[in-house]
């Protein structure tokens, strides 16, 4: 089982040798450049966040042979795109068809279980933050109905934020708590997107995320549960970092790519947050067949 994810920020070459990844850096370093090897096995994601680090083609194919999920970079070393495989799952027509003729009352019941997961561990941030109010959120998560048709998750986001950060607004791209936050989504989005085409599910095609552009609307509703552990750890970062300089340094890049590995409990086991990914997208995939949103699994506390 895939466990480790490279973080690529120096030019580098990337090759296939063997069963093995292959990383060459370009540019000699203090202790020598000798390259390093991966078993491709253990690898689930790789992020190229240097804007001169290359691939050969026989490595990329057998990174989608294996489920790699391979995150690009752009200049202001932001992900700004992703490979994955072709769906390789052998029963991938028959989850297809799953997926596909689910009826719009489950629909609506998996994303209110999903939105109650999400604002169960919004309510778990702010705790973890000693801020009182946490236990407003835990009740407006009970308020939660099949679809969610007042939008409780909406009001929930408002007084979220509004406790986590002082002086915060989510829509501002200067503020460098949005720009570590938006690199960690990237980065989980990514760790569900593998998982998703692992299990044989049609990304595009989501239970409340509907965007014709979009062509991971079903890994965008899965993530919701997920958000708070990377505000959590954007939390944990900030604590001995200046938020005046709103530039992105590789410490934080590293440290946003690094919740990937971070412990979270799912079903009171505890596990890395990319296995529970993998384990959300495999109970989605049990609700749907046993017409039972209760059977969902997302993390529960970290």
């Amino acid at each position: 089982m895939a466990w480790r994810g490279l973080h690529i920020s120096r030019a580098a070459h990337l090759s296939l040798d063997k069963s093995r990844i292959k990383v060459r850096f370009l540019e000699v370093e203090e202790d020598g450049n000798e390259p390093l090897f991966f078993p491709i096995e253990d690898v689930a994601w790789i992020i190229l966040d240097h804007a001169r680090s290359t691939l050969s083609a026989r490595m990329i194919a057998a990174c989608m042979e294996s489920g790699v999920a391979i995150v690009f970079s752009d200049q202001r070393h932001h992900p700004c795109g992703m490979a994955l495989p072709f769906h390789q799952h052998f029963a991938q027509p028959e989850v297809a068809r799953l997926q596909i003729s689910v009826s719009q009352p489950l629909r609506k019941q998996i994303w209110a279980q999903i939105v109650k997961a999400k604002i169960a561990n919004q309510a778990q941030a702010l705790n973890y933050q000693q801020i009182p109010e946490s236990d407003v959120l835990a009740k407006m998560a009970n308020h939660v109905r099949s679809g969610d048709p007042k939008n409780v998750e909406a009001r929930a986001a408002r007084f979220y934020w509004s406790q986590l950060f002082e002086n915060f607004i989510r829509s501002d791209e200067n503020d460098l708590r949005n720009a570590m936050l938006n690199y960690g989504y990237a980065c989980v989005r990514a760790a569900i997107a593998r998982a998703v085409a692992a299990t044989g599910f049609i990304p595009s095609l989501g239970l409340h995320h509907a965007g014709h552009l979009n062509a991971f609307n079903l890994v965008d509703d899965l993530i919701e549960p997920f958000r708070p552990i990377v505000d959590r750890a954007v939390v944990e970062h900030l604590v001995e970092r200046d938020i005046e300089e709103n530039q992105l340094t590789l410490e934080d890049r590293q440290a946003m790519a690094a919740v990937l590995s971070r412990d979270v409990v799912v079903a009171g086991d505890q596990f890395t947050l990319l296995n529970a990914t993998e384990m959300a997208v495999e109970s989605l995939r049990r609700a749907m067949l046993q017409k039972n949103a209760k059977l969902l699994r997302f993390p529960e506390g970290w």
